[in-house]
């Protein structure tokens, strides 16, 4: 199915919509925290990926002003961006010094200059699209497989850990991006093959949504606990005596007064349970008593209600 009269896929059009969804969050979410330098450049690997999905869906159209050769040419070139894109996101974002002249040297030899020679030269001359696709894509198509390996080699070999309050730094968030690369590799294949638009996109672009998800998830995280950090510092400090009085305003016991403290200072249940002698499942069961008692959901809720200097 296909929408505006056009050549884009509808799963293309709901995949683009998403991706500017998601892109402009993440925009408002680095304004509010400029320091955040990776989202920043997570925002630019959206901006990328939102035009070649525009480029893909609408291109080639003879209903365009635009010559279609033209149009092909700025179709495989939105692919070609992206892809060398990556390995700078990688060296940027997260750090990885050893990628350093794959993103001044490598993109540059065997991407981009092979795009220059098959497509804005072969293609023009010999006007045959098939010849620009089937030899243009030889070296670069290498050429990705060995960036694979270098960027799992790099994110491997770094030493940095990631921090309970650090946003997008560590390897996992490293390797949830590397995995949604790798499915670009296909893009080749698929060159080589004429595989449909909507196959195309969902195949590259699913990776990225269910990492966009997950960096969202991880914001909420932090910002729960810095939430958390700031009652505790507060708590440990003047609000102490508070937070015991309004304790006992919402009848707590003195195990469920021990365990909302516990809760003010950080510490996740299993913790708790080592701390107090008991079993995780007895943790739980006296938190969700306290929750109930207090009136909140979460725990954020639970240490800024108990920490309130009036009730």
């Amino acid at each position: 199915m296909y929408i505006f009269n056009s050549e884009m896929h509808i799963l293309t059009f709901v995949v683009c919509v998403l991706e500017f969804g998601m892109c402009f969050s993440q925009i408002i979410l680095y304004l509010s925290r400029p320091k955040e330098k990776p989202r920043l450049w997570y925002c630019l690997l959206l901006v990328l990926l939102i035009q070649y999905n525009i480029s893909c869906g609408f291109f080639p159209d003879s209903d365009f002003a635009i010559p279609i050769m033209a149009q092909n040419i700025i179709s495989y070139g939105s692919g070609f961006l992206v892809v060398a894109y990556f390995p700078c996101y990688f060296y940027m974002a997260f750090g990885l010094r050893g990628l350093r002249w794959h993103v001044f040297y490598g993109v540059p030899m065997f991407l981009m200059i092979p795009f220059a020679v098959s497509f804005l030269v072969a293609y023009p001359i010999t006007g045959s699209l098939e010849y620009a696709t089937s030899y243009g894509m030889i070296i670069p198509g290498f050429y990705a497989l060995i960036l694979l390996f270098v960027l799992l080699k790099a994110i491997r070999s770094q030493s940095a850990t990631e921090s309970d309050l650090t946003f997008f730094y560590g390897k996992p968030e490293m390797y949830k991006v590397y995995s949604a690369v790798v499915p670009w590799v296909l893009m080749g294949v698929f060159v080589y093959l004429h595989i449909s638009q909507w196959i195309q996109v969902m195949v590259t672009n699913s990776g990225f949504l269910v990492v966009t998800v997950l960096c969202f998830r991880k914001t909420i995280r932090w910002e729960r606990a810095r939430d958390l950090q700031l009652n505790a510092i507060y708590i440990a400090g003047v609000g102490a005596s508070i937070f015991e009085h309004n304790c006992a305003v919402y009848s707590l016991t003195a195990r469920e007064t021990e365990i909302s403290l516990l809760i003010s200072q950080g510490m996740q249940y299993k913790f708790i349970a080592d701390e107090l002698f008991i079993s995780l499942d007895t943790v739980k069961s006296h938190v969700k008593n306290i929750f109930k008692k207090v009136g909140v959901n979460d725990k954020t809720e639970l240490v800024y209600k108990l920490g309130q200097r009036v009730i």
